[in-house]
Formats: C-alpha cells, sequence, structure tokens
C-alpha cells in the first residue's frame, strides 16, 4: 500500500470518529475527503473481499438487508454499508472503517449497495463477485435523466467486472436487457404467472416499448408497473425463464408474505418477513445473490423470515396506541405498490405523506401526479384522515383534493414535533409515506419521542 492510501485512511478514520462524536453520522464526508487525497483508495482495499453489490432504482436497501441476514446466519465475516450511503464515498468510509491503519481489510464479505449512476465507477473499483440489479423505473428525472441512461451507468459499471455473477430480474425488460451485451454469467429471478395475480397494464409504465426494435410488448401478465411476462411481437426479445423464481403466494398479510420459491427446480415453502409484492422481488433477487455467493439454500431461505427491514422500509415504531409503519416512496412505480398494500388494510388507519424536494428526493415532484393516490378513495371509511408535510406539503395537499376525499379529512402539519404529537395522539395505526430527506427528518423525530437505532446503525 502506498502512502497516499496510508494517509487517506487514517484521515478518513478520524473524520469518522469526529462525526460521530457530533452525532453527525459521517457516512460519506469521511470517504469523500479520503479519495481527494488517494483516488484509488477503495479499489486498493477491495481486492481482498468478495462482495455482493445491489443496484437498480427500487429495493435496494432491503435487498442488501436481507443478504446481509442470510451472511449472517451462515456466520460468515462481512460488513455493510446499512446506513445507506450508496455513492463512492459513502462506499469507500465503509471499506476504511474496516480495515486496520495499515490497509488490512478484517471481514472476507461485504454487501454493497450502490447507487445506480454510480455503478459505472464503484463496479470496477470493487469487483465484486455478485451484482444483483433489483429492477429500472424512472427515477430522479433532474439527476439520473431518461431511465435508458440509468441502464446505461448500470451497464457499463458490470463491463468494468466481468467476472461478477449477474443476478437480473427477468421481469423487468430494461433490467433484463442488460445480459444482451455483457460478458458475464447471468441469472435471472422474478416472480411467475401463477403468483403475479390479475394485474392491467399500467398508465404509468416506463417500458412500453422493445428495447431492440421499439416495438409494442405485449404482456402474458404483469406484476405491477412494467414488470411481467413481456414479449416482442416482432423480434422475439421476450422474458427469460427465471432460476430462481415466486411460483405462487399463499399469503399476503399485513406483516408478511409466504409463497412457494422456485429454485433452480427445487419447490420451496418461504416465508418472507415483509408484506407487499415488491418486497416478493426483493426476497428472490437477495434469495438469488446469496446462493450464488455460496450460502446454503435452507440458510438463504431461513434469512428471508428473520431479517430486520432497513430503516424506513416497512419501519415499525411504537408510536401511538397502534404503533405507526414507514414505508419510503420516490416514485410512482413505488408509490403505487405502497398504496396498493394500503388497499389490503382490513383496519381503520390514518396515513401521513411527507414530500421534499431537497437532492436526495429529486428536486421534480411532478411524479405526484403520475402516482396513483386516486387508489385511496377506494378506501372508503377505512382511511381516517391524510395529514400532508414536508418542504412541499403545498402541494401535496392538492394532489390529495384532487383525489376526491373530503377536504375535512385532509390536514397538513409542516412542524414535524407537532407532527409527532398528532401521530402518538392516535387510537388507530398510522402509515408515513415520506420522501427519502423527510423520512431521515420525520425519523429523527420519532426516535427521539420512543427509542430507536440512528439511521446509520
Amino acid at each position: 500500500m502506498n502512502f497516499k492510501a496510508f494517509i487517506a485512511i487514517i484521515v478518513c478514520k478520524l473524520l469518522r470518529l469526529l462525526s460521530r462524536l457530533l452525532h453527525r453520522g459521517g457516512t460519506a464526508m469521511p470517504g469523500r475527503i479520503a479519495l481527494r487525497i488517494c483516488p484509488e483508495l477503495l479499489g486498493i482495499l477491495a481486492r481482498d473481499v468478495k462482495t455482493v453489490a445491489v443496484t437498480g432504482t427500487n429495493g435496494k436497501t432491503t435487498s442488501a438487508r436481507m443478504i446481509e441476514e442470510a451472511f449472517a446466519l451462515a456466520d460468515k465475516s462481512y460488513f455493510s454499508n446499512k446506513s445507506g450511503a450508496n455513492l463512492i464515498s459513502g462506499i469507500t468510509t465503509e471499506f476504511v472503517m474496516n480495515c486496520s491503519v495499515g490497509g488490512k481489510m478484517k471481514k472476507e464479505y461485504a454487501v454493497i449497495e450502490c447507487d445506480e449512476a454510480a455503478a459505472r465507477r464503484v463496479f470496477g473499483e470493487i469487483q465484486p463477485k455478485v451484482i444483483v440489479v433489483t429492477n429500472l423505473f424512472r427515477d430522479q428525472l433532474d439527476r439520473f435523466g431518461e431511465v435508458t441512461h440509468t441502464l446505461e451507468n448500470i451497464r457499463e459499471g458490470i463491463k468494468q467486472a466481468p467476472d461478477a455473477i449477474c443476478c437480473l430480474n427477468a421481469d423487468c425488460s430494461l433490467t433484463s436487457s442488460l445480459a444482451l451485451d455483457v460478458p458475464n454469467e447471468i441469472v435471472y429471478f422474478g416472480i411467475n404467472k401463477g403468483a403475479a395475480g390479475e394485474h392491467r397494464p399500467s398508465d404509468i409504465s416506463d417500458a412500453t416499448h422493445c428495447i431492440r426494435c421499439q416495438t409494442e410488448y405485449e404482456y402474458d401478465y404483469i406484476s405491477y408497473g412494467h414488470l411481467g411476462g413481456f414479449r416482442c411481437p416482432k423480434c422475439g426479445y421476450k422474458r427469460h425463464e427465471a432460476q430462481y423464481a415466486a411460483e405462487d403466494i399463499l399469503e399476503h398479510a399485513s406483516d408478511h408474505s409466504t409463497v412457494i420459491m422456485n429454485i433452480r427446480g427445487s419447490k420451496q415453502l418461504v416465508r418472507i418477513n415483509l408484506p407487499a409484492m415488491y418486497n416478493i422481488y426483493n426476497a428472490v433477487g437477495a434469495l438469488a445473490a446469496a446462493c450464488e455467493i455460496g450460502i446454503d439454500q435452507e440458510t438463504a431461505i431461513k434469512a428471508l423470515g428473520m431479517f430486520k427491514c432497513g430503516f424506513g422500509r416497512m419501519e415499525q415504531f411504537e408510536l401511538g396506541k397502534a404503533g405507526a409503519k414507514m414505508m419510503l416512496v420516490k416514485n410512482p412505480a413505488g408509490c403505487d405498490q405502497v398504496i396498493d398494500f394500503l388497499q389490503n388494510i382490513d383496519e381503520k388507519f390514518v396515513l401521513v405523506i411527507c414530500l421534499n424536494d431537497k437532492s436526495g428526493d429529486g428536486t421534480d415532484i411532478s411524479w405526484i401526479w403520475d402516482a396513483d393516490f386516486e387508489g385511496l378513495t377506494a378506501m372508503g371509511g377505512r382511511l381516517r384522515k391524510v395529514v400532508v408535510s414536508g418542504d412541499r406539503a403545498p402541494e401535496m395537499l392538492v394532489r390529495i383534493k384532487y383525489t376526491g376525499i373530503p377536504e375535512e379529512n385532509i390536514l397538513m402539519e409542516r412542524d414535524y414535533e407537532k407532527l409527532v404529537d398528532f401521530i402518538s395522539q392516535q387510537d388507530d395505526p398510522v402509515f408515513i409515506m415520506p420522501t427519502y430527506t423527510a423520512m431521515l427528518e420525520v425519523r429523527s423525530h420519532i426516535i427521539e419521542r420512543c427509542g430507536g437505532a440512528e439511521f446509520w446503525e
């Protein structure tokens, strides 16, 4: 290891220690400074680590947590960037914090969540053994541009890591198209027709036409958005058979799902410790990654029923008489899946929507008009109140009024302290739908009130 790398490691460790003493987190800034001192630092440290990298629009954090649980149950020596700092600076910080001052890594494995745009550089630096691409949806247009630009970033990243096994979502025509021009071994995961249910094509599909010849896709089935059994009637591009797939959904509960999974031809009963269709995708992809990195099937399955959700992702808080659950939203497809989940709640509840437009959220909030908030009206009397909050609460208030929900059932509270007071006074369950920075802000007020881990813990 060269002298610059040695100095960069020391500086990074000291900055991290100072940040934690000041309760600032120190997830990205120490790594950013370290990379200025030694730009090749991440590549140097990652040489002796077997890494699983997870990228894609939705589900990165949850998928990574599921894989982590499998590593823990398998008694593997690993670390991860569980704080969600998924740019190269945050990833570098985690590698430095898991090495000695001399640069020797302390753990054999790493589970790394990676931002889609950062994948172009990060994958070449860390040379992962397994890469999971969860899905691709339109997201943060101000930052990523069109979804095809995001796809190109991931493609270029994968090409920089040709020895990685790529676990691709077979149901996402964009994601699975990566297999067309990368040299890597490909493994597919997905949800088969029998488990997908009856869904019509979505009005907000981000992939209506064939990525190869631009002919409109035909679908044998749709799970949600543009995910499903797609096929092009002109050039023949179609959904690949998935080696890891949900074959049947036996139970959709409010806090878990029970499914039959086909794992390379072997059918297994699997309990997933989270509800909703999108988390079944996360579970199948995580299972594929765990098995492909070498964890035995039984342990990987057990992990799906035991893992704890990532912060803000179906996270439960003991606040109010019936508790509060937080569900991060950031784009139309993910928002629609949360609304679909809420439609299956049998009891009365209160909904809180927190909308910010900071850089971590995406400054373009026009996506709220594409999301199916009209689905809230189908809940009738079960939806007692809708409370809007966040920097762009007035715009969210207008959006909810357009759904047809009576105005007397819509409140606006922009003061987070007062918002937490309101939640704590509710007799019914409260579901909180925040964008990313709003989630961090609201969550910090909640854990001050009722306890909980900091976001980096």
